[in-house]
């Protein structure tokens, strides 16, 4: 019998998908378990599948297209039936009334009611020249990673936009030299305002706006900033990869989140969070390390690093990082940490404040350590100097709570071997 097919929740924090493109087409069979289609989620691509087997009868959200979790975004069943009245359901016209009046719906990919949808993405035009060019955000990072001039490719998404498999295509056709273009200039006496382009907005980006604004408001914050000392761990690490090969080279940042770890297991009201009535202790440290990528923000966790070595701790973050930015994390991957880090010294920002990520009661940003005078024993020496700031949750922790753990997290810093102490 046919059925629509719902948009499944492929991630903890997914509340939409963009369809990045259709592994089956319209008429294709398929198995169990197979895929049936790529999806965008808020923090990676995601593979969609069947639970059982059939035909892939019409695709209602084409390649660039968003829906809501549990809308539907196809029909399958078996090939031949008659599927004109699950069309007229999903039809953005079709009456209210009747859609109250529908029975409940077979089991599809996820349990969640059905939403009205668009119809399926028009034939493939021309990409618009007026100036605004719409593209996927995949497609986006494809041209640019590939030297790729939008303006020349074919938009076969909705309304023109140039999708992935727009991109695949112009790249499998492109010669060398056109791959690497660099788009003409024409200068103009005439200055107007001036043409802009739209990119849709990605899920990670709309899901980090939005609990970005769900923490700088409900939650009270506070901010405690600390200089430290990082001489000590400057040779340590030195120490460490005299020993190690490339490939396994310790960072200044490994040493920080094993240091920040070793802290929270002494101070347990910091590795906590505010769960409205009660007060979440958890009960081994992990850490959140912030990641950049193209598309905003992900924060890979290091499970247990207070139980962990540098070296351990190294190449875990580096193989988190390396499949964040190929959006291949697994959900329990960027998920449920007790505590973050923020880290932007590489950049040579010398201090800043990071914001809080709910629930965990607090976050520190790390600035560069950079060689500084400073008077010790009242003498003028120099010292790479370094500036932390913790983003604290103040219904969790206190000021002095604060206070102490970034004295404790300083001191660590400062006399590496206290974090075994």
């Amino acid at each position: 019998m046919a059925e629509k097919f719902l948009m499944p929740k492929l991630s903890p924090t997914m509340e939409e998908g963009q369809i990045s493109r259709w592994v089956k087409n319209e008429g294709d069979a398929f198995e169990a378990n197979e895929t049936l289609a790529e999806v965008d989620t808020d923090k990676a691509t995601m593979e969609m599948t069947a639970l059982s087997g059939g035909t892939l009868l019409k695709i209602l959200k084409g390649a660039g297209d968003t829906a809501a979790l549990g809308e539907a975004i196809a029909i399958i069943g078996q090939k031949g039936e008659d599927i004109s009245a699950l069309l007229a359901e999903a039809s953005p016209a079709a009456p209210a009334a009747k859609k109250a009046e529908e029975a409940p719906a077979p089991k599809a990919a996820v349990q969640a009611p059905v939403a009205a949808v668009a119809p399926t993405a028009p034939p493939a035009v021309s990409a618009p020249t007026n100036g605004r060019l719409l593209v996927s955000p995949i497609a986006a990072r494809m041209a640019a990673e590939n030297g790729l001039d939008l303006k020349s490719v074919a938009g076969s998404g909705p309304n023109g936009r140039i999708i992935k498999r727009d991109i695949e295509t112009a790249l499998a056709g492109a010669s060398p030299s056109a791959r690497t273009a660099t788009p003409a200039f024409t200068p103009s006496t005439v200055v107007g305002a001036s043409a802009y382009r739209e990119e849709p907005t990605s899920q990670m980006r709309r899901v980090i706006a939005s609990r970005l604004a769900e923490s700088i408001g409900p939650v009270p914050t506070f901010y405690l900033t600390r200089e430290v000392e990082m001489d000590n761990v400057l040779s340590l690490r030195k120490a460490i990869n005299a020993s190690q090969p490339e490939s396994e080279k310790v960072s200044v940042n490994d040493i920080i989140v094993k240091a920040v770890a070793m802290a929270l297991r002494k101070h347990p009201f910091v590795n906590a969070s505010y769960q409205d009535r009660t007060i979440r202790f958890y009960e081994q440290a992990d850490i959140g390390v912030a990641v950049a990528i193209d598309e905003g923000l992900i924060t890979p966790v290091v499970r247990g690093a207070d139980l962990k070595g540098f070296v351990e701790i190294g190449a875990e973050i580096r193989s988190l990082a390396a499949r964040a930015r190929d959006k291949k994390l697994q959900p329990e991957e960027y998920t449920g940490a007790t505590f973050s880090i923020s880290n932007l010294g590489m950049f040579g920002i010398k201090e800043f404040t990071a914001i809080i990520n709910p629930p965990e009661a607090g976050i520190i940003a790390v600035g560069a350590a950079t060689p500084t005078p400073v008077v010790r024993d009242g003498q003028i020496v120099i010292r790479s100097i370094m500036n932390i700031t913790m983003s604290c949750d103040h219904r969790v922790i206190d000021g002095a709570t604060g206070a102490k753990f970034l004295d404790t997290l300083a001191r660590m810093l400062e006399q590496p071997a206290l974090m075994f102490a």
